[in-house]
């Protein structure tokens, strides 16, 4: 079906390109006699090109190249890519941006199936969720694979696909949550500085670097973090079809591929080539044909973004990493 398509496209092609030939060649040759010959050559050149192009275009719409839409989360996942202040940080495909990336796919026409490239060591929970519900919403075969890692949101996103492909040596699970803090107390006791609390309500300031964190604190942000942890457990459950309580007895850990594969935390093992030649079966057709779906981004949006960050990184100060190290959650 593919090749039928290819064919088709190529006719259609070559059809345009020798209209348009024949009419520029018409219209600025042939006819021409005394008016500057070379220049209606040129221009002659000139229609043919455009009309090779339209052409082209005519034929992408009516014969799309395409069959399957990958769509990638690759790096931390955030809600708008950035890894951290400074630029040697890692960096992300911001999930809003994932999020469009998948409706647009399924929006298309053109689209019978979905694979979602999944290669992070997770990270913030919302922004894992949305891309995880989009995957849900996909109507169609929604198939993700990694091919290095699929750890923590990594899974929680799989969680909401029909099943997930990794290689031997890939890392997978890390099913867990982590809150984190820095206890900047006795630095700041050692260089003179004193925290003084101006809050309302007990536990607005739970978290805060610069003092130490009573216990009814600890047992507060401790609960959040279970909490979390019991939505994570059930979302696996229920999109990979697995117990909770095994879930719970992975205790976050992470494991290579083969043996999350004979932990049925895998549905297959295999190569990017096995993966595509299992999905045109299943599709009934000899092949398929992927595009990657990237962001639809303006480019002064682009330029915005990195010179937002370009500010981040001159301009945190020690402000800016303290409030950077105040109690986080992740997963």
């Amino acid at each position: 079906m593919a090749s039928g398509r290819g064919i088709a496209r190529l006719l259609i092609v070559a059809v345009g390109t020798a209209v348009f030939a024949a009419i520029g060649v018409s219209l600025f040759v042939v006819y021409p006699e005394s008016l500057a010959d070379l220049a209606g050559v040129l221009v002659a050149l000139v229609v043919v090109v455009a009309g090779i192009r339209i052409a082209g275009t005519v034929a992408g719409s009516l014969f799309p190249g395409y069959d399957v839409a990958e769509v990638a989360v690759e790096g931390p996942i955030t809600r708008d890519g950035g890894g951290g202040r400074l630029p040697s940080s890692p960096r992300g495909t911001p999930a809003d941006d994932i999020v469009d990336q998948i409706d647009r796919a399924d929006k298309d026409d053109n689209v019978d199936a979905l694979l979602l490239k999944l290669n992070t060591p997770g990270g913030e929970i919302v922004p894992s969720d949305d891309i995880r519900l989009a995957a849900e919403r996909f109507d169609g075969p929604t198939i993700a694979y990694t091919t290095d890692v699929c750890a923590s949101g990594g899974y929680w996103i799989a969680s909401g696909c029909d099943e997930l492909w990794a290689r031997d040596g890939s890392i997978v699970g890390s099913i867990g949550v982590i809150g984190s803090r820095v206890n900047a107390n006795d630095l700041a006791e050692k260089v003179g500085l004193s925290y003084e609390r101006l809050a309302a309500g007990e536990y607005k300031d739970a978290g805060t670097p610069l003092k130490e964190l009573e216990d009814d604190e600890r047992e507060y942000l401790q609960g959040l973090i279970d909490d979390y942890y019991e939505t994570f457990v059930e979302r696996v459950s229920d999109g990979r079809d697995l117990e909770p309580e095994f879930v719970r007895d992975t205790e976050a850990r992470i494991y290579l591929g083969e043996e999350a594969y004979e932990m049925e935390l895998v549905d297959h093992l295999g190569t990017r080539r096995e993966l595509e030649t299992e999905l045109a079966d299943r599709l009934d057709r000899d092949d398929v044909a992927v595009e990657e779906f990237e962001p639809e981004r303006p480019l002064m949006a682009r330029v915005g973004t990195g010179a937002q960050q370009l500010a981040y990184a001159f301009g945190a100060g020690i402000a800016g990493i303290a409030e950077d190290r105040e109690f986080r959650l992740r997963i």
